[in-house]
């Protein structure tokens, strides 16, 4: 089972990125609300200070002259006064004697007047202690365990004379119905943003991811027969990316360099092994028919054949002789010395050729730079180029073109033929060099191989390829071979 790491980056990239989202979200939010509360809180403490110190100073000469009603009534102005906000309005308020009985209350039915304040329960018990502890101190907020209200003590008290104290009461319900309020507000402002956010970072995680994979997918390509190109302007940036599809790119200009490189070579080997079982065949051929034409020659001489006989045995011959130039074009030896190729040489064979050109009524481009003898063999080098030229011309469409270049090219001579007509298919590209190739529709099909094999002896390279709607065949020599 695949774990969160082993996802895609389609998936990985947006899911991380909107966790850390939702986890900032929840970190941010839960401390607002805590500092909301805090606020909330000290908010309520002052204001209920303020009070207390207020009504404690209020109430001094009314408790001073046993004016109960009128205490009475400076206690409960503050309840019937309408509050802005819930949470800092009391609950209740009580004023105490020195021996903490109530004096007056505001809520007479749950703190009846003239009963002590550790008579009203446990809790009233524990606040009784507690101000007990502090009399004589300043006003102060006593939070009792487990209890649902917040005390505010605040003694009533002028120039050392104590008289009681006053408590005001206050409901946590209401501080939390408060904080509650806030702590919506703020969840909701943070789903808000979470629903900006989380699209966002969808959408970006999905953008970072694509060319991620998409470079995963060109590599998995890669062991196969075909790999497929990625476009330079799918992702044009120089970041550490950029480089990865830079390299992608040029790690497929090599693959396709290796493999050109390793199909030339099958190529060249599989040719040099059909030329050599041609050759060896040639000459196990050439000693039989040797013979054989030795023989008829014998009996032309010497036999006393009448007519009909003569003209079989002028059939026989002819056909034999047919027989030894086919199998002389399997016998190519490049070794035989030959004059050093001279600019002449170029042009007998423009002159051989034209003729074969005109007859189709073929425009011949001509380009002849050479201005020098070179050291290669002149017999060979015009066979080479007479082989491609007649093959254009015949391939050559009615009134069409034939072209032709030889060039130097620093130690390298260059020849180069091309025609319009039919193009061929890579698959018979393939196998165009090979003896008795199909594509020749008459003859022996034997030129390009010989063109090939004097090439191969020569140290040299032959190529050929479509290029503009015409066929062209490039050949390469290097100076000195075959000298």
């Amino acid at each position: 089972m695949k774990s969160a790491f082993d996802l895609s980056f389609r998936y990985k990239i947006p899911l991380w990125g909107s966790l850390l989202i939702v986890t900032t979200a929840l970190a941010v939010s839960a401390s607002l609300m805590l500092l909301d509360y805090d606020d909330l809180k000290e908010d309520l403490l002052i204001s209920s200070s303020n009070l207390g110190r207020t009504l404690a100073k209020t109430l001094f000469f009314p408790l001073q002259l046993d004016d109960v009603w009128r205490a009475s009534e400076i206690i409960k102005a503050p309840l019937k006064e309408p509050s802005v906000d819930n949470a800092l309005q009391p609950e209740a308020i009580v004023v105490l004697d020195k021996a903490m009985r109530v004096v007056v209350s505001t809520s007479p039915r749950t703190i009846p007047m003239l009963t002590g304040l550790r008579q009203l329960g446990l809790e009233y018990a524990a606040l009784a202690a507690r101000i007990a502890e502090s009399r004589g101190g300043d006003s102060q907020t006593i939070d009792l365990p487990e209890s649902l209200q917040l005390y505010v003590v605040t003694p009533i008290a002028d120039e050392g004379d104590f008289l009681g104290t006053l408590v005001i009461v206050y409901s946590k319900d209401m501080l939390l119905q408060r904080f509650y309020r806030a702590a919506w507000r703020a969840g909701l402002m943070g789903f808000l943003v979470l629903a900006v956010l989380l699209p966002i970072n969808w959408y970006w995680g999905q953008r970072l991811s694509r060319p991620l994979l998409l470079l995963a997918d060109r590599m998995g390509s890669l062991d196969r027969s075909s790999a497929i190109k990625i476009e330079p302007g799918i992702y044009a940036y120089q970041d550490e990316l950029g480089r990865l599809f830079g390299a992608y790119r040029r790690m497929l200009v090599e693959q396709e360099r290796k493999k050109a490189l390793e199909l030339q070579m099958m190529q060249s080997e599989r040719l040099a092994a059909v030329g050599r079982l041609a050759a060896g065949m040639a000459h196990e051929i050439n000693n039989p028919l040797g013979g054989i034409l030795t023989a008829i020659d014998t009996l032309k001489v010497f036999g006393d054949a009448d007519p009909r006989t003569a003209k079989t045995i002028a059939l026989i011959e002819r056909g034999l002789f047919q027989i030894r130039d086919t199998v002389g074009g399997l016998l190519v030896e490049a070794r035989m010395k030959s004059k050093d190729l001279e600019p002449q040489d170029i042009e007998d064979v423009r002159s051989l050729v034209l003729p074969q050109a005109r007859k189709k009524g073929l425009r011949v481009n001509w380009s002849a730079s050479l201005a020098q003898s070179l050291p290669l063999q002149a017999s060979l080098v015009r066979q080479i180029l007479i082989n491609l030229l007649l093959n254009a011309i015949h391939a050559a469409d009615s009134k069409g073109l034939v072209a032709c270049s030889v060039e130097l090219d620093g130690g390298d001579l260059r020849l180069s033929v091309e025609n319009d007509g039919k193009l061929l298919t890579p698959d018979q590209m393939a196998h165009l060099f090979e003896p008795f190739s199909p594509l020749s529709e008459d003859g022996h099909g034997l030129g390009l191989w010989m063109t090939y094999q004097i090439v191969q002896q020569l140290g040299g390279a032959i190529s050929v390829e479509c290029d503009n709607g015409r066929m062209r065949f490039s050949v390469t020599l290097p100076f000195g071979a075959g000298v």
